[in-house]
């Protein structure tokens, strides 16, 4: 009976970049952060909730609604968030877009549910990344005035070359097997595990 009360249910949400779309491993920045993540004691149960092209404002409507019937009766629940730079698209400003990240943030912070939030990447559109770095900035204030961890995708993969070339190849505008690994690596190396509460993986 302890071992299922020490459980810890990470519910991750976001568009598809939380699903493997894209990958040819099957595997997704989820997947390979998963395989690096200690699966003993406490127990880590990964629930993914994706919606295509989510942005911050079908996040807000959406997320408590899909969060609350998977919460883990017989232990912890926490929530990471994978913010996505669809609100460019959608014509969100970014007052707005920080609003609503906020407004999720305070809602799962009054929860108890810890949140960790993982920023959005460049777009495959080099033409809308100025805005997309504004949208980071905006996302990481937000976080930083809560104490929330926030990942920084944006500006380590704005200028790198597997990146940019996987979504130059990509129909899609989706990673492929290197742009999925780098995003794992940004969130095991900004947090994760320290978030969790767990030792690292030798």
């Amino acid at each position: 009976m302890q071992e299922l009360e020490s459980a810890l249910r990470v519910i991750v949400l976001g568009d598809q970049l939380v699903t493997a779309s894209g990958d040819p491993k099957g595997m997704g920045w989820i997947g390979r952060v998963q395989a690096r993540t200690p699966q003993v004691d406490p127990t880590i149960e990964l629930i993914t909730l994706a919606n295509p092209d989510d942005n911050s404002l079908t996040l807000s409507k959406r997320w408590e609604a899909e969060v609350t019937p998977r919460v883990n009766t017989i232990g912890r629940t926490k929530v990471a968030i994978a913010m996505s730079h669809h609100d460019i698209r959608a014509g969100l400003s970014t007052s707005r877009s920080r609003l609503n990240l906020a407004t999720v943030l305070d809602d799962a912070l009054k929860n108890g549910f810890e949140p960790f939030v993982i920023g959005p990447t460049p777009h495959k559109e080099s033409a809308l990344n100025n805005d997309v770095e504004q949208l980071s900035w905006g996302f990481e204030d937000v976080c930083s005035r809560r104490n929330v961890p926030y990942v920084d995708c944006f500006h380590p993969l704005q200028g790198h070359e597997g990146w940019n070339t996987e979504l130059q190849n990509s129909p899609s505008g989706l990673p492929g097997q290197v742009g999925y690994g780098l995003i794992a690596w940004l969130v095991l190396n900004r947090g994760w595990v320290e978030w969790l509460g767990v030792q690292e993986a030798e």
